[in-house]
């Protein structure tokens, strides 16, 4: 499979703060949408960060309740790694796991079309060793018949 039919199967809405709202606000949405990462896009369809709970959590042992009224720029990840709709999910995954990130934005011609979460990964995989496993089984079952 690849990273289109994981969007097609989860959908390719995607939630995004500004550079200039406050982490706040980001926090709100995170908590709201029940996500764990937020790509961070001045005009909605460029990727200018990403900020994760890892990031918040990072900054705000260091600056404290403060951290909340400061812009998300100041504490996003900046250098994003990206993947496109015809990668593999194979690929996704060892990408994921080599970063040790758990949120992609999945850009095509530039243009952010979704983002995939490890989650997204695991449910994916998990239902193809599901089918694997029933086509072995019916397998086996008519073999034995």
């Amino acid at each position: 499979m690849d990273v289109a039919g994981l969007l097609k199967a989860k959908g390719n809405d995607v939630v995004s703060v500004r550079p200039g709202d406050t982490v706040a606000a980001a926090v709100s949405l995170l908590n709201e949408k029940n996500f764990g990462a937020l790509v961070v896009s001045s005009d909605g369809t460029t990727v200018d960060g990403i900020l994760s709970e890892r990031d918040i959590v990072r900054h705000l042992h260091v600056r404290g309740g403060a951290l909340l009224d400061d812009a998300v720029s100041t504490i996003a990840t900046t250098t994003v790694t990206t993947c496109d709709p015809a990668d593999s999910v194979d690929d996704l995954m060892a990408m994921m796991t080599q970063g040790r990130f758990r949120h992609v934005p999945v850009v095509e011609g530039g243009r952010l079309v979704g983002v995939v979460s490890i989650g997204d990964v695991v449910k994916s995989t998990v239902a193809h060793l599901e089918d694997a496993n029933q086509q072995l089984n019916s397998y086996i079952s008519g073999v034995h018949r």
